[in-house]
């Protein structure tokens, strides 16, 4: 029995609970229901299997190509690598050749060269007894240009000395025309400063005339006006003194009256009023009138005040004329300094000049000769270097040696010579900028470049262009 007991507990255990319950507790509906549900899933599952089931037959196939395609790529790989590797052996056969056939060429080069270091060596020779010779006429010829140079100093001293004469009796005429000019000048102004005076004086007086002409008239004007008003005033109030008292007695004799008849007096009064009324009519055009009189006193002030500036400025313009004719007295004083100055300066400049010329002539001349010397020696060690190749069968390891040193040495004088070419230059710049700054302050000093008398030479160095900076800023030659 218990066994038995047991495989039912089993049983109960391994049945399936759908939606909560047990398949013995559902209604015909309810496995109905869940049958259907379990068709739709399995339909479901189906088309997923049969989708899956494509995707895998596609990517076989995909796989398929990718691996036939990859094998045709290796073979490609293959065939590529053998078509190097023929390449690869034509091209170190033609290099094989190229070199048999550089190895000619050099020894052909070789020989050349040789043969055209021989030729070199006879045609050195026979270009140095020419430059011996010709070197001989031109040192003949520079004696003869020396003699020639100082024939000419001396001509030019003579002629410096004759400009100079001449050029001092141009300042004494050009001073005693300035000194003219001055007093002409002097004398215009003074007469423009007579002229000016007058005709302030006038325009001084012709403005006091019609200032005290019209407050004279506004004076008059204004006595007249008052008189007449003073008397059309008095006139008024004595009619009205009169009929005052007139009034009073009549109302003294008819005060018991005007008791008794209250009624004649209400149309007396009332009348009263009325004369009252017309009363301030008159007073009020009196009150306009002194309005109007003030005003013209007011103007009467205005004038007077533009008369008293008329003296002020009158005086100003005194004090004016004296502070020009200080200054013009100053200004002479300091253009006979500045003459002085400048008479001064053009003695330094030309001193100056001469100095640097001659220095810079000297300079010129030594850096030329240490030029041709360098040049002469180089050329005499490539004759010398020339022969030593030419006389001793050299290896080309010695001979590469030997020209690389050549080259050095080469290099050293090429900078020597470029040193030298510098210096050249920034002598000429700095006696170039020297005579710009002669030329510029001659003309400060409204000299002109014409009257120096004489035109000074800029140098200039062959195969090359001066700046215009400072001559301690002269590029170095390339």
């Amino acid at each position: 029995k218990a066994p038995k007991k047991k495989g039912k507990k089993g049983k109960a255990k391994g049945t399936p609970i759908v939606d909560g319950l047990a398949p013995e507790d559902m209604s015909k509906e309810q496995v109905e229901e869940h049958v259907s549900r379990i068709r739709e899933e399995l339909d479901r599952e189906r088309e997923e299997r049969n989708y899956f089931q494509l995707e895998r037959d596609k990517i076989h196939t995909f796989w398929e190509i990718t691996r036939r395609q990859l094998e045709e790529k290796k073979a490609e790989l293959r065939n590529k690598d053998r078509e190097m590797e023929e390449a690869e052996e034509r091209h170190q056969v033609e290099i094989k050749v190229y070199k048999q056939k550089v190895k000619h060429l050099l020894y052909e080069h070789q020989n050349n060269l040789t043969e055209m270091k021989a030729e070199g060596t006879v045609v050195m020779k026979l270009a140095q007894k020419e430059h011996c010779t010709q070197e001989g006429v031109l040192r003949k010829d520079m004696r003869a240009l020396k003699v020639e140079l100082k024939e000419q100093e001396l001509a030019n001293e003579v002629v410096v000395k004759n400009l100079r004469l001449k050029h001092t009796e141009e300042i004494t005429k050009m001073r005693h025309d300035f000194e003219r000019q001055v007093r002409e000048i002097e004398a215009k102004y003074d007469k423009k400063m007579k002229m000016l005076r007058d005709e302030l004086d006038l325009r001084r007086k012709t403005e006091l005339h019609e200032v005290e002409e019209r407050k004279n008239s506004q004076i008059n004007t204004l006595m007249q006006r008052h008189e007449e008003a003073f008397t059309d005033i008095k006139n008024y109030y004595n009619d009205i003194t009169l009929n005052n008292l007139a009034l009073i007695n009549s109302l003294k004799e008819q005060m018991e009256d005007m008791r008794k008849k209250e009624d004649h007096l209400e149309r007396e009064m009332a009348e009263v009023s009325v004369q009252n009324k017309r009363l301030a009519d008159p007073l009020q055009k009196a009150q306009e009138e002194m309005s109007e009189m003030q005003k013209q006193l007011a103007n009467y002030q205005r004038d007077k005040q533009i008369l008293l500036c008329t003296k002020a400025r009158l005086k100003v313009t005194e004090k004016e004329l004296k502070d020009l004719q200080w200054e013009h007295e100053v200004l002479e004083q300091r253009f006979t300094k500045v003459q002085q100055e400048r008479d001064e300066l053009y003695r330094k400049f030309t001193a100056a000049i001469q100095e640097v010329q001659q220095k810079t002539g000297f300079k010129n001349l030594v850096l030329e000769r240490k030029l041709q010397a360098l040049s002469t020696a180089v050329e005499k060690k490539e004759v010398q270097f020339n022969e030593v190749l030419a006389a001793s069968n050299l290896d080309p390891a010695a001979l590469t040696l030997v020209s690389r040193k050549l080259e050095d040495v080469l290099e050293s004088k090429n900078s020597t010579i470029k040193d030298l070419q510098y210096e050249l230059a920034r002598v000429c710049k700095a006696h170039n900028d020297l005579l710009r700054t002669y030329e510029a302050k001659l003309l400060a000093f409204g000299i002109p470049l014409d009257n120096v008398g004489f035109k000074p030479l800029e140098t200039a160095v062959i195969g090359q262009t001066l700046g215009q900076g400072p001559a301690g800023l002269v590029g170095t030659p390339t």
